[in-house]
């Protein structure tokens, strides 16, 4: 595999930013890894971050470069910094520059195709509520998505947020606007499929269930359920840590619609 991490300009953001990148390198020669890469446009898995780490979190906490030796597969892995994904009401424009700046920059800079059936988003807590935004609001752009120990049901933190340091940062994103049945609410967005002709994205969901947003998760569950979206959802013990992501991603991985 082929680790990369990039330092560039986004136009989004007005800054300079990070994303790490994982790209599928065919060798035979590395020890305790069979890499491969079989075609020349390939296929990405955009991986996000939680709300304390960046862009580097998945590669120091987990072994996912291990993981993905196999599959051919591109990881993405932007940086964030706390926005929720979410282009900030005080702040930067961090949904632009995901779903729109991201994509393009790192197909500029590496051979990912652009293709709906090859592209894939995940993430962990925050970086959950990114991955499922991203992908019912864009699903004629993302295939299958993945939230592991997601905050799906933001509408109800910044109401109620369940620590109050929390509530200035929820300002510095949202404002004071209430976000239930906005764009910006995941069980908004699935409500929304239920009359839609679109192609529906995969969605796949796993959390502990001792973890602090297990109750968003059976929100987020159930309304998949009513409006009979495809959902894999899993749950058993474990709580909001990386010995599960660590655990869960390979679950994700080997759940992946990826045709050969």
């Amino acid at each position: 595999m082929a680790f990369i991490t990039c330092n560039f300009f986004s136009e989004a953001l007005g800054l300079s930013t990070s994303m790490t990148v994982i790209l599928p390198q065919q060798t035979h020669s590395q020890i305790g890894l069979n890499n491969r890469s079989s075609q020349k446009l390939h296929k990405t898995l955009y991986l996000l971050h939680g709300l304390s780490d960046d862009d580097t979190i998945w590669t120091r906490r987990t072994s996912i470069e291990r993981y993905v030796a196999e599959l051919g597969l591109a990881v993405v892995m932007p940086n964030v910094h706390q926005s929720f994904y979410t282009d900030m009401e005080y702040g930067n424009k961090y949904w632009t520059f995901l779903t729109e700046e991201l994509p393009a920059i790192a197909r500029s800079f590496f051979p990912l195709s652009d293709a709906r059936e090859d592209n894939y988003v995940a993430g962990l807590s925050m970086g959950g509520y990114g991955a499922f935004k991203w992908a019912l609001r864009h699903p004629d752009r993302i295939a299958a998505a993945g939230s592991l120990s997601g905050a799906l049901d933001m509408a109800k933190h910044i109401k109620e947020p369940a620590q109050l340091n929390m509530k200035p940062l929820f300002t510095l994103i949202y404002g004071d606007k209430d976000i239930k049945g906005t764009d910006d609410d995941l069980l908004h967005l699935v409500a929304e499929h239920e009359a839609s002709s679109v192609e529906k994205p995969l969605l796949y969901q796993c959390c502990g269930t001792e973890d602090f947003l297990y109750t968003d998760n059976i929100a987020f569950r159930d309304a998949c359920r009513d409006a009979a979206l495809p959902l894999t959802y899993v749950e058993g013990p474990g709580s909001h840590e990386w010995g599960y992501w660590d655990e869960h991603i390979q679950h994700f991985l080997k759940w992946l619609p990826r045709s050969e």
